[in-house]
């Protein structure tokens, strides 16, 4: 469990159905300007921390993250639970972390979702529930957080907690990959390749492109799976040319 730095970049569901949209080849209307946001609370007090915190100084960083977090800035929130359960600066005090970690998962910081969600998934200080895992997933993957749209995504597709959906598990790790996760995009390139009924159909085209993209990211399988299909492809070609 990380100390984060800074917020992870999250990005609202309209907004990341339009990154898959983009990806996909699919022409979509651009999106309007956000409004500006106010500042994060305590902002300048929790970077004050994190700079504490990477120079060791573990009392300091502890002090200024809990200020921070009183004031409701969710960085400070999330860094405060994590010394808090590492004791770091202070003897460990795992039932205060999870206080924090709820206030930061509340105050909508996805990694804070996702971190209940493994923590409900594994049974590490809250009773073990698959129900309650996938529930802190899906609040996160609708936030943007990738790891936790490819756990929804794998649930969904294996029946683990949840009634077995391929067309969910497919949006779910579409979503993922539009957002460059790599085993996401092997998944959606194999859903392609061999078309799934109801859910999508058969597309060589759109399996390369998405083992391509896969392959980017250094996975010899999907770039074995993308030599084989344009090697189909070829020979589809000069069988068709010879007669």
């Amino acid at each position: 469990m990380p100390l984060f730095r800074r917020f992870p970049p999250s990005l609202a569901p309209a907004a990341a159905a339009a990154v898959l949209a983009f990806s996909l080849g699919v022409c979509a209307a651009p999106a309007t300007r956000a409004a500006p946001q106010p500042p994060a609370p305590a902002q300048a007090l929790t970077q004050q921390a994190v700079a504490a915190y990477d120079a060791g100084a573990f009392d300091t960083a502890l002090r200024d993250f809990a200020k921070a977090a009183q004031q409701g800035n969710r960085l400070a929130q999330f860094n405060y639970a994590m010394m808090l359960l590492r004791g770091e600066g202070t003897p460990v005090r795992p039932q205060e972390a999870l206080v924090w970690l709820r206030r930061a998962a509340d105050n909508d910081m996805t990694h804070a979702q996702f971190t209940f969600g493994e923590l409900y998934e594994h049974g590490d200080l809250v009773p073990r529930s698959l129900e309650s895992a996938n529930a802190w997933y899906r609040r996160a993957a609708e936030g943007g957080h990738v790891q936790a749209q490819v756990e929804l995504a794998t649930n969904y597709f294996t029946g683990r907690g949840l009634p077995r959906d391929y067309g969910k598990a497919f949006e779910w790790y579409s979503r993922a990959a539009a957002a460059g996760d790599g085993g996401a995009q092997y998944i959606v390139a194999s859903y392609y390749e061999r078309g799934e009924p109801g859910v999508v159909e058969k597309d060589i085209e759109q399996a390369k492109i998405w083992y391509a993209r896969s392959a980017s990211h250094g996975d010899p399988g999907a770039l074995a799976k993308l030599r084989s299909l344009l090697e189909e492809g070829l020979r589809a070609k000069q069988q068709a040319g010879a007669m």
